[in-house]
């Protein structure tokens, strides 16, 4: 069974513009939308998309995490949040005009009670279940959350995803975790350099898998991605040519596809990373997250 983990979710209320955004004055919107947001959260409607079943947990709250809970139905993916007593899961609110601009909740309070109530449930994972880790944490939980999670699983023989930002994924790396998916800025930033060619990136994707990194995947956006395998192999492939239209959820759209490639193809490497980059595409070229035509369509085109 594969499980999602979402610390930190959101309802997303995005609003496009046709005009510049104006501080201080009245803006009229040309679209809108209310989506259930959080990388673990993209990862599971992105799975059900493409015909895998997963569960997703964390942490909801109030009205806003009702809807959340309602949208993953309508995805056809199961959910065991652990629910709050006070506040509401929050609501993020992103701006497409000339630029983009994001203005992201708070949310609510976690007592330590309520987080073990979520360890609890990580417990009962065992051999052969897949766990995805991604995004941020909220303030309110303590900044090695991560590392407690790894710490509790790293006997049960789980295949552990983490998506996240430096601080995180550095500090989890001793409990060699399956799959990372730093992008090329981020990898880069991790050791203080820049890197400008692929041979440079799989230079440092290794670097990683020295820290205990099994597989490394990296997203480049446009320009592509890079897979440094556990067996020692390494993949390139350039990106689908299409037009972006949002590149919300592109990265969990690419761990979700890698993940499918994985279970479909009986755990070939090659197959899972096609999958990804068609899977993270799809939905950068899409209003909404990607959809098993639309990748089944751009994976023909991957050589």
């Amino acid at each position: 069974m594969i499980y999602t983990v979402t610390f930190n979710p959101a309802l997303d209320y995005i609003l496009r513009l046709d005009n510049p955004l104006k501080t201080g004055g009245i803006n009229r919107v040309s679209y809108e939308n209310v989506l259930g947001g959080g990388k673990g959260i993209n990862v599971s409607i992105v799975l059900s998309n493409l015909g895998q079943k997963s569960t997703a947990l964390g942490f909801v709250a109030g009205f806003t995490g009702e809807e959340i809970k309602r949208q993953l139905l309508e995805h056809n993916v199961q959910s065991d949040f652990v629910q709050l007593p006070n506040g509401f899961t929050r609501i993020n609110v992103k701006i497409k005009a000339d630029v983009e601009t994001e203005i992201n909740g708070q949310g609510p309070d976690i007592s330590e009670a309520k987080r073990e109530e979520l360890f609890k449930q990580l417990e009962k994972l065992g051999e052969g279940d897949t766990l995805v880790l991604s995004g941020s944490v909220p303030k309110t939980l303590p900044d090695d959350m991560y590392q407690q999670v790894l710490l509790r699983l790293q006997d049960k023989k789980i295949r552990i995803v983490v998506d996240a930002e430096k601080g995180l994924l550095l500090k989890v790396l001793q409990y060699k975790p399956w799959l990372i998916k730093p992008n090329n800025h981020e990898l880069g930033d991790m050791f203080g350099v820049k890197l400008k060619s692929n041979e440079e990136i799989v230079e440092y994707a290794k670097k990683l898998q020295e820290k205990g990194a099994q597989n490394v995947l990296i997203s480049m956006a446009g320009d592509g991605a890079i897979l440094v395998t556990a067996d020692g192999d390494s993949h390139f492939s350039p990106a689908p040519k299409g037009t972006l239209v949002n590149s919300i959820g592109a990265g969990d759209s690419m761990v979700a596809g890698f993940i499918t490639g994985y279970i479909e193809s009986n755990g070939d490497y090659k197959k899972a990373f096609h999958m990804g980059i068609a899977t993270g595409s799809a939905s950068a070229f899409s209003e909404n997250l990607a959809t098993r035509p639309e990748v089944e369509a751009l994976l023909k085109t991957i050589q």
